[in-house]
């Protein structure tokens, strides 16, 4: 661990110092608070080791300002002037524990094995519900493909750096497990991957989410909770489908990326982080910056690195591993004996369109594992959509109406409405609804 240890006793801090240095943690000292705060704004540390009392200066009101340069450092008070009054007002403000002077090293290290602990549960948990939502197989981030190859060797170039990325792509391309695959390949991976899904709540809530809020800050605020971007202090924050982030909202994210700082609801003090951020979407942010829909210098502060995955209908190449390394998964978690993919219906899956991208092949073999009754997944055992779609071709024999429904039913399962499907077929919603109900 990375500690900062503050006290005015200089035999103090050298005795601490050597004690930790010999348990293999990297210690660096401070003899007042100025030169404690000057560290904590230069340098990132898992604690504090802090003392009450600093010649004239009092350590709560160093506490205060070493959570808001840094909300995610545990800071221990130390004293000789232990009553129970300065430690309920110590711990009131946001110290992790508090130990009275004389402390043996065994309790210094106690409490710092409970902070490392802490935080690995804290780590543990945002990584858990960043993979709720993307429960599979993992990704094992190689390909047969060209366009994919040349995806992948810049990103993992770029996860070396501190320089946000933005990941374009329709739906269900593989973009947040290629945000994950960057994180764990990133000088970050030893920090927490946090995933923000910027349309899955309203603006109030996806503001308290991503930034926090204290108590009292809004109805229902019944306790200071200290949102995503805490969270991911130290990590990577992943921002998925940027695109939908409302313009309130697109102001504060800007800040925490010029200046590292933000601001919980209901709070006015500012708080610093150290994230890395990538993003992701579906949107033409380009044309949404045109419309006044997108801010055009968050775009910018965005796009410092882009990189646009390919469709799955674009890399063939990699639809047959793709499909075994889901099939192996869902096979084994389920206790069926599938092994293996019949031909014919790998030929059908790669006659298919794959409107919905990896998202979409994660499903049809999910399900077709369910149903298939032996120990090779057959033709018959995938959707019907896929063996309709997998005989339409253009220029094949097909009459204008097979064709014409064809187009329709892949449309509407790229797009997220009907309108917007309406919309790029040219005609009006009440028309699409009527032909939909011929499919």
């Amino acid at each position: 661990m990375r500690v900062l240890i503050v006290d005015d006793e200089k035999n103090i801090r050298r005795s601490l110092a050597l004690a930790l240095e010999s348990d293999g943690h990297a210690v660096e000292c401070a003899s007042n608070g100025a030169l404690a705060l000057a560290e904590l704004r230069a340098k990132s540390f898992d604690a504090v080791l802090l003392d009450l009392r600093l010649g004239q200066e009092s350590g709560l009101d160093v506490l205060e300002e070493t959570l808001r340069i840094s909300p995610r450092t545990a800071v221990v008070m130390v004293t000789a002037y232990s009553s129970v009054e300065t430690a309920v007002e110590a711990m009131r403000r946001g110290a992790f524990d508090y130990l009275a002077k004389p402390c043996t090293p065994d309790q210094v290290r106690h409490v710092l094995a409970r902070i490392e602990q802490t935080r690995k549960l804290e780590r543990r948990v945002a990584e858990l519900e960043s993979r709720l939502v993307t429960d599979g197989p993992e990704s094992e981030q190689t390909s047969q493909s060209p366009a994919m190859q040349k995806v992948l060797e810049v990103a993992f170039k770029a996860a070396d750096s501190e320089a946000t990325v933005l990941l374009l792509g329709e739906s269900g391309t593989g973009k947040s497990l290629l945000a994950r695959a960057m994180h764990q390949r990133s000088p970050r991976r030893g920090g927490a991957f946090v995933t923000v899904s910027c349309p899955s709540l309203s603006r109030e809530l996806l503001e308290s989410d991503l930034f926090g809020h204290v108590k009292g800050a809004f109805t229902g605020a019944h306790a200071d909770t200290q949102g995503k971007i805490a969270a991911a202090d130290g990590g990577t924050l992943f921002l998925d489908e940027i695109g939908e982030l409302p313009m309130e909202i697109q102001a504060k994210l800007l800040r925490l990326l010029q200046e590292r700082e933000y601001e919980r609801v209901g709070e006015t003090k500012s708080r610093r982080a150290n994230v890395r951020v990538i993003s992701a979407t579906n949107r033409d942010l380009t044309k949404a910056v045109a419309e006044g829909k997108f801010r055009e210098d968050l775009y910018y502060r965005l796009n410092v690195i882009s990189l646009r995955l390919p469709p799955l209908r674009e890399r063939l190449d990699d639809l047959e591993n793709i499909a075994l390394s889901h099939l192996r998964f869902f096979a084994g978690h389920s206790g069926k004996k599938v092994q293996g993919i019949a031909p014919e219906a790998l030929t059908a899956m790669r006659q298919y369109a794959w409107p919905g991208n990896l998202r979409e092949l994660r499903n049809v073999i999910e399900r077709a594992v369910i149903f298939c009754p032996g120990e090779e997944l057959a033709a018959a055992d995938l959707s019907d959509t896929i063996h309709t779609a997998s005989e339409i071709r253009l220029g094949g024999n097909h009459t204008l109406e097979e064709i014409e429904q064809e187009h329709i039913r892949r449309l509407v399962a790229n797009t997220k409405t009907l309108d917007e499907a309406a919309t790029t077929l040219g005609i009006d919603p009440a028309t699409l609804y009527r032909k939909r109900k011929k499919l």
